[in-house]
């Protein structure tokens, strides 16, 4: 994770992802792992980066223009008021109020889209899909686990939450369970495939 992060652009980022869900899976299958198999996930590279890229560009395309808009208007709030002979704090506390409802939308946005690409990677790993056949088909499995998946989000979150209150280094150590969650998801909708003979992958069910 601090590798992917550190690198300009998150191109990094889709690889390690696919280096943890590989040794995750190689673990479930009872194979022995080592410390290089985290960065086998370069193998899948292109196929990586393109998840990554679905998975960003719309966040960018939605959070972005909405910042600008706020600043914008918290700037024309704050001219208004200056111009006017009395203070009239209204004009503050109304656009800052719509920033609050605007940002919970876009919260709402960032975990519904989280849940829709749930699956990218480790179908990226397991089944060996193109970056947008993985993308496609983790919506789909998104969308008919909905509630479970948004369920054991938050509750990974919340555990992450609380890995931050060690100086944010409690993260790092907590992440592994919040992985280890969506490979056991993943395990139960889709199944470990049979390298050797590669089946195609089979519709989204439900998991307990």
């Amino acid at each position: 994770m601090l590798i992917g992060s550190v690198v300009p652009l998150g191109l990094m980022m889709g690889p390690m992802m696919c280096g943890i869900y590989l040794a995750l899976f190689q673990t479930r299958r009872g194979r022995p792992i080592e410390f290089a198999v985290l960065f086998k996930g370069i193998d899948y590279f292109g196929d990586a980066l393109i998840a990554t890229l679905l998975h960003f560009i719309p966040i960018v395309i939605v959070v972005v223009p909405t910042v600008i808009v706020f600043y914008i208007g918290m700037v024309g709030a704050v001219i208004l008021t200056a111009s006017q002979r009395e203070p009239n704090p209204g004009a503050l506390l109304g656009v800052f109020g719509l920033f609050v409802v605007v940002w919970f939308v876009l919260v709402a946005l960032l975990i519904v889209l989280s849940v829709a690409f749930t699956f990218a990677y480790p179908l990226i790993v397991d089944r060996r899909m193109s970056g947008l056949d993985a993308v496609k088909l983790s919506i789909r499995a998104g969308f008919a686990n909905f509630w479970r998946l948004l369920g054991m989000l938050l509750l990974t979150g919340l555990i992450s939450s609380m890995g931050m209150i060690l100086c944010f280094v409690g993260v790092y150590l907590l992440l592994p369970i919040t992985f280890a969650a969506i490979a056991s998801a993943y395990e139960q909708v889709f199944g470990l495939s049979d390298l050797q003979t590669n089946p195609p992958p089979p519709p989204p069910p439900a998991f307990i």
